[in-house]
């Protein structure tokens, strides 16, 4: 049986011969070919070249083509940042100072889409048949977060109304994307929407049932699997998400993928997750990766379960450990048996936190996996930065990117969990949960 319909299979519910391994292969794959992220996703010859490497090495059983959750917000006005080793940030909004917006659905011929198309069809015809290709599209409410900026988080009490408008546009977008994905081969459609994770499930069902609903039933009428991509702790709204009747939840390493199996199943829907991106995958050892695969395979089964990444790899992830993880999934026993009396070296960092009682002025600190490439913490920094403006006095403002071991140290000296994460002079404020602009500025204004 190839990868391609042992991923296919999980999704049709049934129960499978070996756990399938799709791994989330966005820049990381520049590494293999010593291109930097801005190059592959430029250059379609260059993304093609690292595609079929990786495919190579990484033995997938299924692969997305382009990990890029811009390319939309592109077409449609927004400014890039872009960086040598993550995916392009936005960098402007354009309906930040106005927020009336035209219907524009951006055409196959614009942007770097017709790149991205090309570069589908021709991994198609060399690997299709034997890996399952996703398709990544930009979610309806980042990508509305792209356009408007951080005053979505207030428009959702000032304006709901006009949320709800941004949005039934942002999934027409969403759902030409799919379409154009689709007819290029895509097996499956996956909808990475970050910031879903930033927003309760009351917010959820008043403002994203209905566009999400719409976008997955969309999806099943061109006769193609979906997968709802979200980061950050979602478990608030796995429920809430689950009723919008996608294939598969894809989760990253905040939530307890035993606890959101449960939900999954009752909902006849395929789970797909959720190893540690940062600690293990991109600082841990092979074995600490191949020990990460094997326990996940035995408490997840057969069925109804895709091993993955928790989220998009970063640029620097070892590609000995990305090997390992598939071999502990193609090659079960004699892996698990390798690495039975292995014991994983326990992190020694030692770190000193500030001295929070005698701050001259409020510090605010955002612990984030990276705020470069994860979405929902660059709004959550984005939100922090805001402060700025609100208090010319000074307000200290500091991002710890768990990418780095001395940040992993001060997490779990702060008893922090989850992110990305809100403290303020050393109390934490908000956790998976974005903050408007009145709410953080009264928050900050207390401490002073």
């Amino acid at each position: 049986m190839t990868g391609r319909q042992l991923v296919l299979d999980v999704f049709k519910g049934k129960e499978v011969e070996r756990t399938p391994w799709v791994p989330y292969t966005g820049v990381q794959i520049a590494s293999l070919k010593g291109y930097s992220a801005e190059e592959v996703l430029k250059d379609g010859d260059k993304l093609l070249e690292c595609l079929l490497e990786s495919n190579k090495q990484y033995s997938p059983d299924g692969q997305p083509v382009i990990f890029d959750l811009q390319i939309e917000a592109e077409t449609l006005g927004c400014d890039l940042l872009w960086a040598e080793k993550a995916p392009p940030t936005v960098c402007s909004h354009p309906l930040q100072a106005q927020k009336d917006f035209e219907k524009k659905i951006p055409g196959p011929d614009e942007g770097r889409t017709p790149i991205v198309l090309e570069v589908m069809k021709r991994f198609k015809k060399a690997v299709g048949d034997t890996t399952a290709l996703y398709g990544l599209v930009c979610g309806p409410f980042t990508l509305a977060s792209h356009l408007r900026g951080t005053d979505i988080f207030m428009d959702m009490y000032d304006d709901p109304d006009y949320v709800k408008r941004l949005l039934a546009y942002t999934t027409e977008v969403a759902k030409a994307f799919a379409d154009y994905y689709v007819e290029a081969g895509m097996d499956i459609i996956g909808a990475v929407d970050p910031l879903v994770s930033q927003i309760s499930p009351e917010s959820f069902k008043e403002f994203m049932t209905e566009p999400y609903t719409d976008f997955f039933s969309h999806v099943r009428s061109n006769a193609a699997y979906s997968s709802f991509f979200v980061c950050g702790d979602a478990t608030k709204n796995l429920e809430v998400m689950s009723e919008t009747k996608p294939d598969c939840l894809s989760i990253d390493e905040n939530i307890d993928i035993v606890s959101a199996k449960k939900v999954t199943d009752s909902y006849g829907i395929t789970i797909s997750g959720n190893i540690q991106l940062t600690v293990v995958m991109l600082l841990g050892t092979q074995q600490d990766c191949q020990k990460s695969a094997i326990e996940k395979i035995d408490q997840m089964g057969k069925k109804g379960f895709i091993l993955a990444p928790g989220c998009d790899m970063p640029f620097d992830v070892p590609k000995a450990n990305v090997i390992g993880v598939a071999q502990a999934a193609q090659n079960y026993e004699a892996t698990k048996k390798a690495i039975e009396n292995y014991t994983p070296e326990l992190l020694n960092v030692d770190v000193e936190l500030p001295d929070y009682v005698n701050l001259k002025k409020p510090l605010i600190e955002v612990f984030t996996i990276d705020s470069a490439t994860c979405a929902a913490c660059g709004y959550m920094k984005a939100a922090a930065d805001g402060m700025l403006k609100e208090f010319p006095e000074g307000v200290d403002i500091v991002e710890r990117k768990i990418t780095e071991a001395e940040n992993i140290a001060r997490c779990g000296k702060m008893g922090i969990a989850n992110l990305p994460t809100i403290v303020i002079n050393g109390e934490v404020k908000y956790i998976s949960l974005i903050p408007n602009r009145e709410e953080l500025k009264t928050a900050v204004q207390a401490v002073i």
